[in-house]
């Protein structure tokens, strides 16, 4: 049985490739930034539309079984509180709207676990009528992936469904993501901080002590210093992480093309979910939808 969601505030795409790769069917997918929706049709193809989200009615959209939400989360972090810029967003509205109206079988919403902060918001997303709601907090990355990634799910079903927590696998080590010949440039700002120029010292992850990535941030290709990996190949002992290797911190596979600049591609990265996120909720959809049209069967 196929089973079809629309993707909302896609971005590049890491979600929809966990999504895709349990077996769902991505029928829409809808996008703001030009470059993002150039690297989703590299990879996906033509079903996203670049569109501001506010904008789009959602009667005039195709019927799908589920809505997953994965709305911009720096307004919801608390490194925002520094910058004076944590308000919350009103985009959770306009999923709101999109969800209100087209009733799906099945809703995801992911951020950060600062979004539980906004109590409107959670109530906006977890008091939906007719639904019953799962809420786990936090998602760990660090159960697939060298990355140290904590998220906010919500899923909301319409029938009762245990949805299963995600299980503790055998995660990829730091090691084994790291490229042979990582192609990286090295910034002056490197030995600057790790001189203790800057208010803050870079992390420094060591692969042979069993380290893991920092979180994966979309301003990465301005801060390179504020993230590196031990490589005693390099000035210093120590570099930033690759491109491909920020990718494969997200798991995504080296299939996985970026047909931007590395500044795009580093914010794509930073800005996406970890492709194994996707993937569990994927498959637990799945389950529920099996479920859902078993109890439809009998109910006739």
């Amino acid at each position: 049985m196929a089973v079809t969601v629309k993707s909302y505030f896609c971005g590049a795409g890491l979600m929809d490739a966990g999504l895709r790769e349990a077996g769902i069917d991505i029928a829409q997918a809808f996008e703001l930034d030009a470059d993002a929706c150039k690297t989703y049709r590299a990879n996906f193809g033509d079903h996203i539309t670049q569109c501001d989200i506010a904008e789009q009615l959602v009667l005039e959209q195709d019927s799908c079984d589920g809505m997953v939400f994965t709305y911009p989360c720096t307004k919801y972090s608390t490194i925002a509180d520094i910058h004076g810029t944590r308000s919350g967003d009103e985009l959770f509205l306009h999923a709101l709207r999109h969800l209100a109206v087209a009733r799906p079988e099945f809703y995801v919403v992911e951020n950060v676990p600062g979004m539980r902060a906004f109590p409107v918001v959670m109530e906006a997303m977890t008091k939906m009528p007719d639904y019953y709601v799962h809420v786990f907090c936090p998602v760990r990355s660090e159960l697939w992936v060298p990355q140290r990634r904590h998220r906010l799910i919500i899923i909301g079903t319409k029938h009762p469904f245990e949805v299963r927590p995600p299980e503790n696998t055998r995660a990829v080590t730091l090691a084994e993501i790291l490229e042979d010949e990582p192609k990286v440039t090295l910034p002056k700002a490197i030995k600057a901080r790790m001189g203790g120029e800057y208010r803050d010292l870079p992390i420094i992850s060591d692969p042979s002590k069993g380290d893991i990535a920092p979180t994966c941030v979309a301003h990465y290709a301005k801060d390179k210093s504020t993230r590196l990996v031990v490589d005693k190949r390099f000035p210093l002992g120590v570099r930033p992480y690759s491109v491909r290797e920020y990718a494969r911190l997200q798991g995504l596979e080296d299939d996985f093309v970026f047909p931007v600049s590395d500044t795009a591609a580093y914010r794509q990265i930073g800005n996406g979910v970890s492709k194994h996120v996707g993937q569990w909720v994927g498959n637990e959809m799945i389950r529920y939808m099996a479920q859902s049209t078993r109890l439809k069967m009998v109910a006739a």
